[in-house]
């Protein structure tokens, strides 16, 4: 009869257990008070004991109660006990005891953490008094075998009384049983709701750290993004103005309009991602399952022309191809990939070495649009993943699509993003983004000898 599933009540407060003392006091001045009545009235007649005994009863009856809550048990079988003793010895208090016993076998089933014990000692004492209830039955049916009237008909007064004490009996304990599981019930659904209730604030709590974390991780990758880019852009050209001020003035005048070129636009890239993240519901904007913003101001695939010609001015020619036809793209692809190729870029400028080349390709298919950018240069062995590698790999996948980043086999780099047309990542969940080195998608120049660990 246990309820294994069912959490154990918590231990009986200061609160409860002054309850249980007040409790116990008011059973014993009820039960003085019921036994010196009961003894004037004569409830057992000649055969009733004693006053001070009665009087002791009562003692013995309310104790216990006074810690009920901690000892539910054997509480129960005290009290029991002391009501079998007081009856049999025929002491001149019957309510009291009824309601101390009924309050005893109720506590039993509420407050009872072992659900086998407290199922054995109940039925136990059920048992117990139906038996010794029977052999009074008896008795007493014995006692009236020679009295016509009392064995006249099939419902003599003698049965009638004896079948009503049977089913005041059944509905006593009955009760007690029934009213001590369904406290016990209601206690372990209580329980189990705060702790429902715990769980969903922790949950919530969770949630909230998550959602600033991924706030913070957002905003991490689009500063490495613009600063990144914009940064190396100008220490190359402004290096190549210092190498070339004194013989060719203007070239490095030439080069330091580059610089101030690149300063303003990662100024204006940085206002733009201030103004997004100070208000990320405006009515212009539209955020993306990644958390990126969908801002009509910010760049797109149309600007990646403008990315290539700042790539070649920084000191790596860059080619920019478009195949096939453009179609619709939604405005958060179109920044994801841009940022995937300024990303590509920058790294091919940091590890490429002196004389690279760079080449753009955006190809538009039936269902899909390809990004490729590759590089020329040194060989590349391993690569140690970092924060931009990182940072393209989300944006791929909050595209939807799928990237590939890996050596060339001629040297070099070679960075490849596919984006489905059909499901854009607005209104697609956003699978995980395969992002295997050297998976063997792209030619047969995807892979390269080893030349040392490179942090791209």
């Amino acid at each position: 009869m246990g309820t294994p599933d069912i959490p154990p009540r918590p231990r009986p407060t200061a609160r409860e257990l002054r309850g249980d003392i007040v409790l116990a006091v008011v059973i014993l001045v009820g039960a003085v008070f019921s036994a010196a009545l009961s003894s004037i009235a004569g409830v057992y007649g000649d055969e009733q004991a004693p006053l001070p005994l009665a009087v002791g009863y009562a003692f013995a009856l309310a104790a216990p109660l006074a810690v009920r809550r901690r000892w539910p048990s054997v509480v129960a079988v005290l009290v029991s006990l002391a009501y079998f003793v007081a009856v049999t010895l025929h002491i001149p208090e019957i309510y009291v005891g009824n309601i101390a016993m009924f309050i005893a076998l109720y506590t039993v089933g509420a407050w009872s953490t072992d659900r086998r014990r407290a199922a054995i000692v109940r039925i136990a004492i059920i048992i117990g008094m139906f038996a010794w209830l029977l052999v009074v039955m008896y008795r007493d049916a014995i006692e009236q075998a020679d009295d016509a009237e009392v064995m006249a008909g099939a419902f003599s007064p003698f049965l009638a009384y004896m079948l009503i004490t049977t089913m005041v009996n059944v509905l006593y304990f009955g009760g007690a049983y029934y009213f001590g599981e369904r406290a016990w019930a209601s206690a372990a659904q209580r329980a189990a709701l705060e702790q429902r209730t715990l769980d969903l604030e922790r949950e919530r709590e969770l949630t909230g750290a998550q959602a600033v974390a991924l706030d913070r991780v957002r905003i991490a990758r689009e500063l490495h993004d613009v600063v990144a880019h914009h940064v190396s852009v100008m220490g190359v050209q402004a290096g190549a103005a210092r190498a070339v001020i004194d013989r060719d003035p203007a070239a490095a005048k030439t080069l330091l309009a580059g610089v101030e070129e690149s300063a303003r636009e990662a100024i204006r890239d940085l206002r733009n991602l201030l103004e997004t993240l100070r208000a990320p519901e405006g009515p212009d904007a539209a955020t993306a399952p990644d958390g990126s913003i969908d801002d009509p101001s910010t760049v797109g695939l149309d600007d990646l022309d403008a990315l290539a010609t700042a790539s070649t001015s920084a000191g790596l020619a860059t080619t920019m191809t478009v195949v096939g036809d453009p179609v619709p793209i939604a405005g958060v692809v179109q920044v994801n990939l841009y940022r995937v190729a300024q990303e590509a870029l920058t790294n091919a400028r940091r590890h490429a070495g002196t004389g690279a080349t760079a080449e753009v390709r955006l190809r538009y298919a039936d269902d899909t649009v390809e990004l490729e950018i590759t590089n020329t240069g040194r060989a590349v062995g391993a690569v140690s993943p970092g924060l931009g590698h990182l940072g393209m790999r989300e944006r791929a996948a909050a595209s939807g699509g799928t990237i590939d980043t890996g050596p060339r086999e001629r040297g070099g780099f070679r960075v490849r993003v596919r984006v489905p047309i059909a499901r854009p990542a607005a209104q697609s969940g956003a699978p995980a983004a395969s992002g295997t080195e050297g998976s063997g998608t792209g030619p047969s120049d995807a892979d390269a000898p080893a030349a040392g660990a490179i942090a791209r």
